[in-house]
Formats: structure tokens, sequence, C-alpha cells
């Protein structure tokens, strides 16, 4: 038996399970979505497991991003640096979205 998750519901089971702070509300909202569209897309409901989802997905700011993957953004004013660095998650099939922070949402790898 599946329940459907409600955006609202979605946000509560991060406090419910103590992970509120591993993403910001916009990144929650954007994972959601993101989702909601990969099982449309593949057409089978994604189970929420909020543990699971930590693991495999984080939020972060291009520069932390851009150190961690060792992306060179040594030459870019703030914006550039933020599309070279979606540009490689696009590439790399990882990009979720970004709030209006300007954090990344994506798939660790």
């Amino acid at each position: 038996m599946k329940t459907t998750v409600s955006i609202n519901a979605f946000h509560q089971a991060f406090y419910d399970m103590g992970r509120v702070n591993q993403f910001s509300a916009a990144g929650r909202s954007i994972l959601f979505d993101y989702l909601e569209q990969l099982g449309e897309d593949i057409g089978e409901e994604i189970e929420l497991d909020v543990i699971a989802l930590c693991c495999e997905y984080a939020e972060e700011d291009h520069k932390t991003i851009a150190e961690n993957y060792s992306i060179d953004i040594s030459d870019c004013d703030f914006e550039d640096g933020l599309d070279r660095v979606i540009a490689y998650l696009e590439d790399e099939g990882v990009y979720v979205g970004h709030t209006k922070g300007f954090d990344i949402v994506y798939r660790q790898f």
C-alpha cells in the first residue's frame, strides 16, 4: 500500500527524522518537484526515505561543489562560476536545481 505525499508532508518528514538542516526549505521543495517528475518519467513511484535522500542528494553553494569536484572556477565571476558548476553537474546527469539564494541541489556522485 502506498500513500501519495504532499509537499507539506515531504517537508514534515525531514523534520520528523531530524534532517531539517540537510536542505533549506527551498531546496526541499526543489527536491520534491524533481522526485515527482522523476517518478512520472520512469513510470514508477518514488519511495519517501528521508535518510536515503539525505545520503544521495545534497544542497551546497557552487564554490563548495567546485572544490569538492575539482571544477576550476578561478577565472570566473560569481555568475560564470555558478553557470560552470551547473553545466558540469548537468553533464554528469546529477543537477536537480538551484534556489533563489543560488545554492544547488544535486545528486552526489
